[in-house]
């Protein structure tokens, strides 16, 4: 069987990484699996790209360029992304997507593939999976709904566009769209079963057939490391409880929840029987610490890890991994965390649930309240369990997320559509 994955970029967000990662464990079950990219921003054995040339390359860098900064032009300063998608580029003359068995889509934004281009794939007729690494392909733009309900109709009066109305982009993104799927035959994947159920509210894509397939990960690089051990690798004091954070963005943040955390964190410092002392937070993801806001706790700041190897010590470092994300997927951080046998306390949001087990491998806190992710905290700080916490956090990583279990379910499922191919 051959496969071929289409996204925008090598391993650029959770997506590219959740693409990767897939394709990896298809080819360990003897699939003949590719990733092929809009852009690569560097040369890589990993991917193929479609813009070799260096006139391809430049002209690709204009499309993604416009996409990116004509969306921000036209959309409010709330820093939830907005795609217009008016750029593209066609990928059915390309002889390994002609030559798939499978053609298996990703994130496709940023001058990629637009509605036009996506409904042009029909023209091979082969079986075709779009796997959601957000909202984008339901929406008529935004890749982040929250409370919205838009969507569930035609999109219009979009609340993320400084010119809104009943025939704003939105809607008219919507329109392309429901154009370009009525022309285009696609069985979804959903990552978690919070999209699944987002995708059956939609009025693009409602009656569409869809299969809940976790993402993946390298359960053989992501591994847990003697905790002690870990902290004196980050020259951390093996007896201190380490909190450990991802890419901390402003305080203004709406969608990492940066706010809460730092609510919480405050919430706990004064709670009895927390040991301000005893405690230290540790930060990585970001390129500088230039704009971080004051913590009650001796702070950390590891950078951007780009080694997966040294990342997988860093969680092994934690006694707990906390995100206050206010809507995900299935974050990759949460997944590795877990994997690493560290505990994630986290709002009870997006796919999160899927992975965090309530007082089993974590804490899921109620949606928005700094005080119970606190609590969540704070269980762990006291927990004398800490260690069977911990086995059960890569307990559910290998049963539920291995390589192994979710090549599986994506070759059952591939097979069944070839099945259902005209011969």
């Amino acid at each position: 069987m051959k496969v071929v994955h289409l996204n925008t970029y090598e391993g650029n967000g959770g997506a590219g990484r959740a693409c990767l990662r897939l394709s990896d464990a298809l080819k360990a079950h003897d699939v003949d699996s590719e990733v092929m990219v809009y852009f690569q921003f560097k040369e890589s054995k990993l991917t193929t790209a479609f813009n070799r040339s260096p006139f391809q390359k430049a002209v690709a860098v204009v499309k993604i360029l416009a996409e990116r900064y004509l969306s921000k032009a036209f959309s409010k300063a709330l820093k939830t992304p907005f795609s217009l998608q008016w750029f593209g580029r066609s990928v059915i003359h390309h002889p390994k997507v002609r030559s798939a068995d499978i053609i298996h889509i990703h994130w496709i934004n940023h001058g990629f593939l637009s509605p036009k281009f996506l409904a042009q794939i029909d023209e091979l007729e082969k079986p075709v999976v779009w796997t959601f690494h957000d909202s984008n392909a339901f929406t008529g733009g935004c890749h982040v709904r929250y409370s919205c309900e838009n969507y569930h109709k035609e999109c219009g009066n979009c609340p993320l566009l400084k010119f809104s109305g009943k025939d704003d982009f939105s809607h008219r993104n919507w329109l392309q769209k429901k154009k370009a799927y009525s022309e285009l035959n696609f069985h979804i994947v959903a990552p978690s079963h919070w999209m699944a159920d987002s995708v059956k509210l939609s009025s693009l894509m409602g009656t569409r057939a869809v299969t809940v397939i976790p993402n993946t990960i390298e359960t053989k690089v992501f591994k847990p490391y003697v905790k002690s051990e870990a902290k004196k690798i980050l020259k951390i004091n093996p007896d201190k409880f380490v909190l450990m954070s991802g890419f901390m963005p402003s305080k203004n943040d709406k969608h990492k929840g940066t706010s809460y955390l730092i609510d919480a964190l405050n919430d706990l410092s004064t709670r009895p029987g927390i040991i301000k002392e005893n405690i230290e937070l540790v930060i990585f993801g970001n390129k500088d610490n230039v704009d971080m806001p004051e913590f009650p706790f001796k702070t950390t700041f590891l950078g951007t890890i780009s080694n997966d190897s040294h990342l997988a010590k860093c969680y092994s470092a934690a006694d707990v991994f906390i995100t206050a994300s206010l809507e995900d997927n299935l974050p990759n951080t949460v997944m590795e965390s877990l994997a690493c046998a560290t505990p994630v306390v986290a709002f009870k949001t997006g796919g999160i649930p899927d992975m965090v087990k309530h007082l089993e491998n974590g804490y899921l806190a109620e949606y928005k309240s700094s005080e119970d992710l606190a609590t969540g905290i704070e269980w762990l700080y006291h927990d004398e369990n800490a260690p069977d916490i911990q086995k059960e956090a890569r307990r559910t990583i290998l049963t539920e997320f291995s390589e192994s279990v979710i090549a599986e379910k994506h070759l059952l499922l591939y097979q069944s559509l070839i099945n259902l191919q005209p011969h």
